[in-house]
């Protein structure tokens, strides 16, 4: 027989609504958000509902996230449209009627009046509040959202856009969380610390095998492996007191670092593209990209980064064997003798790319991302980067890469960009 524990104020369900997050059309990133932001002041989130736009399917979950739940977030559901119900799910679960509160209103008009418009009939709908419940500010769009107490549980509806209900989250919800966690009894959860590091480079088996023995079972910190296109995320995740935090954290973070030496590329938010904007900024040095199959992807991400017009000069998608002879000057005789996708062609765009640009650094890609393209030497999935600094030979690295076009994309702009950050630390340490 299964024990059902008894709920906990300090635990949480989130609540995403919207039958495109089911089909395929959007993913679910509000989830993630919410359970770390709940994180850091000590709520554990145990459960995570996605449900479509029915009104029935809506007030079904939530009356079951209020059974086992002490905090239930929604997120979705609360424009102008017809489909938009879950302010009507919250009024039929929690028997409040919904009715225009004047606060809603007066935020949604001035909202639309910076756009340069006024609610139409199907907008004042969002202005429809249960009875009983607060009024949270939009501080970005026009869908307010609110809170209401039922059964114990504090639930809290918020837009689904992201933009939206991220300083939603952090202006309103956190605060009015803490305020009910000062006034419950009893000794309060210590906030959840995670320490992140980004390796690329290894398999996930190899990181594994590389931090094994690192945690004892007397260490009140959790190991966590993660593998994406990106690289193998490792985390360290603890609820201890701050003594045990910074003394145990801060040693296995050491250890970490240690073991996994030049594969871990970074920590905590920071990603490779701005590992990479840093370094080139120190060196001040300056890039310019030709992409073939990575189809723009490595400009796309370093141009991510604020700031990057610093050392980002050009990049060209050279996609056909014309456009990698006419705009970088590979020649026609190299590709006919060893094929675009080559050593030879990767290293050749990379130098042209650099001479033509006048930059520090010419950067290449090319290969086979498939499905089709494919020969028996020249698989699916195999890569060449090329990178000419202007000092000494112009390096080319191979990459046989596994996964669908747009999995060896990632891969391919992730393995470009690392060769580049390995390349600036060298010229850091001449």
């Amino acid at each position: 027989m299964i024990r059902v524990p008894k709920v906990s104020p300090y635990s949480a369900e989130t609540i995403a609504v919207g039958s495109e997050l089911l089909v395929g059309g959007r993913s679910d990133s509000n989830s993630l958000f919410i359970t770390e932001r709940l994180a850091e002041i000590g709520i554990e989130v145990r459960f995570k509902t996605i449900v479509g736009d029915q009104e029935s399917a809506i007030a079904s979950v939530l009356s079951t996230a209020c059974r086992r739940a002490g905090i239930v977030i929604m997120t979705g559901g609360l424009g102008p449209t017809v489909d938009d119900c879950t302010r009507e799910a919250v009024a039929a679960v929690t028997g409040c009627r919904l009715v225009r509160r004047k606060e809603a209103l007066i935020g949604m008009k001035a909202r639309l009046a910076q756009w340069g418009r006024t609610p139409n009939r199907a907008q004042l709908r969002q202005a429809l509040v249960p009875t009983g419940a607060t009024v949270l500010p939009n501080p970005v769009g026009s869908a307010p959202g609110f809170t209401v107490k039922w059964r114990g549980a504090q639930v809290m509806v918020l837009p689904g856009v992201p933009s939206e209900m991220r300083p939603m989250m952090e202006q309103s919800v956190k605060p009015l969380i803490l305020a009910r966690l000062e006034r419950l009894k009893g000794t309060r959860p210590q906030p959840v610390t995670r320490t992140v590091f980004h390796t690329w480079g290894l398999p996930e088996a190899e990181v594994d095998a590389r931090l094994k023995g690192l945690i004892t079972k007397a260490t009140p910190v959790a190991l966590g492996l993660l593998a994406s296109p990106t690289g193998v995320l490792v985390s360290l995740t603890t609820q201890s007191d701050r003594s045990v935090k910074a003394v145990v954290l801060s040693r296995l973070a050491e250890k970490v670092r240690t073991r996994l030496r030049e594969w871990l590329y970074a920590e905590g938010q920071e990603t490779m593209e701005e590992v990479v904007g840093q370094l080139l900024v120190e060196q001040q040095r300056t890039i310019a990209v030709a992409e073939s199959c990575t189809g723009g992807l490595i400009s796309h991400r370093l141009t991510q980064v604020p700031g990057a017009s610093a050392y980002v000069d050009r990049g060209a998608i050279c996609y056909s064997n014309r456009a990698k002879t006419d705009m970088l000057g590979v020649p026609v005789s190299l590709i006919e003798q060893y094929g675009a996708v080559s050593r030879q062609v990767a290293q050749a765009m990379a130098t042209g790319m650099r001479e033509r640009a006048g930059t520090s650094v010419g950067l290449s890609t090319t290969g086979i991302a498939g499905p089709g393209g494919a020969t028996e030497t020249k698989p699916v999935g195999l890569v060449y980067v090329g990178l000419d600094g202007g000092v000494g030979e112009p390096i080319t690295k191979e990459f046989r890469f596994h996964g669908d076009r747009s999995v060896i994309k990632q891969r391919s702009s992730q393995a470009a960009l690392d060769l580049l950050r390995r390349w600036l630390l060298e010229r850091r340490q001449v």
